[in-house]
């Protein structure tokens, strides 16, 4: 920021920087979304225990996807 910048100018930066972090958290989220997928993809593990596993998945994202609606507040 300038030093001794005109309120206005500030007030201009501000109203930029919260719209370009609002655009910006919906793209971070959909990438660690995708990323939770591609490890649950290469589950090496036993897998007896793969219909817990994605069950667990399932029920936070439906949680993170209530939490998250619009005009809801989170729990």
């Amino acid at each position: 920021m300038k030093k001794d910048a005109p309120a206005w100018y500030e007030e201009m930066h501000e109203r930029q920087r919260k719209a370009h972090s609002s655009r910006r958290i919906r793209i971070e989220h959909g990438i660690a979304h995708l990323k939770n997928w591609r490890a649950l993809s290469r589950h090496l593990g036993r897998r007896e225990h793969m219909s817990d596993i994605v069950q667990a998945v399932a029920g936070l994202l439906s949680h993170q996807q209530t939490a998250t609606l619009p005009g809801s507040r989170p729990a």
